[in-house]
């Protein structure tokens, strides 16, 4: 049987000397091992393990039900948010009713560029949107995740380098594999004829494209929020609202 990753998690009730020795001599005994284990949120700790035999993770959960120090949450092949989880000691925060939307703090640039780095080595098509005030970090945060990926960045549209609005790019540019930075309000709101068709073509493409503020991407353009694959969206603060009319305006005016 192939070798599989799992993500287990727990909550620890009475966390006794010994508890965890005790977990990973179980473990030991069963040869499962593990890759990487690190407190998540409080009284909860996550482990990343590696197995060779589905039967033997299948007796592990049936055996630690038997604990009263603990009460296993999760034991599951590891998604993207159980490894974050793992790596960084906290959940991502996750909308609860709309599951692809994500949120970040600017005090958690450093989950969100680990987080964009790991969707961005995934191949194919995928469209990611990205809300936030301005000088909040966006633009940053994708060049961030694209070095981590190890992929190059390519802006179609932007204010970060003043005004980018391309209407054309050479085939190196034009290369799948890169990760392209949109600005949803340049793009429609100051978009010319040719900077929508490049715009268009690229949207087609088996490629990873990042969309600054989404929303007004959607409202200015054809495309819709079914054509997002994740909706990320990034605060200075957790209670701060993101309003797009305290700055389209200076967009018109600035470009």
């Amino acid at each position: 049987m192939e070798t599989k990753q799992w993500y287990m998690e727990y909550k620890i009730h009475k966390n006794r000397p010994g508890l965890l020795g005790d977990i990973a001599s179980m473990l030991g005994m069963l040869e499962v091992n593990i890759l990487t284990i690190n407190g998540v949120e409080g009284k909860t700790r996550g482990m990343l393990l590696e197995s060779d035999d589905d039967e033997k993770i299948r007796l592990l959960g049936e055996m630690l039900s038997k604990v009263n120090s603990i009460t296993v949450s999760a034991l599951r092949q590891p998604k993207l948010v159980d490894i974050l989880a793992v790596r960084h000691g906290r959940y991502i925060d996750r909308d609860s009713d709309d599951r692809k939307t994500f949120r970040f703090t600017r005090d958690e640039l450093g989950l969100l560029v680990d987080f964009l780095g790991e969707v961005f080595k995934r191949e194919g098509n995928q469209v990611i949107g990205l809300r936030g005030m301005p000088r909040v970090g966006k633009t940053e945060s994708i060049i961030a995740g694209s070095v981590c990926a190890m992929k190059r960045w390519t802006f179609v549209s932007s204010t970060l380098l003043r005004q980018t609005i391309r209407s054309q790019m050479s085939e190196d540019e034009l290369n799948p594999n890169n990760v392209f930075i949109i600005d949803g309000i340049v793009s429609t709101i100051r978009s010319s004829e040719r900077h929508y068709n490049l715009l268009q073509d690229i949207m087609t493409m088996p490629s990873t494209k990042v969309i600054e503020h989404p929303d007004i991407f959607v409202q200015e353009s054809e495309y819709d929020y079914n054509d997002f694959d994740i909706i990320i969206e990034l605060r200075n603060n957790p209670n701060e609202e993101i309003i797009y009319d305290t700055f389209t305006a200076s967009y018109t005016d600035e470009l």
